[in-house]
């Protein structure tokens, strides 16, 4: 068996065509899978993650251990003035 990816876009026919390969024989058996990526739904569903961490208490507390850490860093003065 042999899997052969092509990525289109769907255009407004909705109707795709698929480039076989010219080894492939005329009456040949081959099976079609359309796998489908919901990239909008999964956008959103980060976005919302995203907020839900804002109130987080485990995260909100990481953030404030990362700021402690570079406390001191952010009071040094980086290279000469002038």
């Amino acid at each position: 068996m042999e899997a052969i990816r092509q990525v289109v876009r769907i255009p407004g026919d909705h109707e795709v065509k698929i480039k076989v390969p010219d080894y492939l024989e005329e009456d040949d058996l081959v099976e079609i899978i359309l796998l489908v990526k919901k990239r909008r739904q999964d956008f959103a569903n980060k976005i919302n993650l995203i907020r839900r961490a804002a109130a987080d208490p485990m995260y909100l507390e990481d953030i404030k251990g990362i700021e402690r850490d570079f406390e001191n860093l952010d009071l040094e003065e980086w290279g000469e003035k002038g």
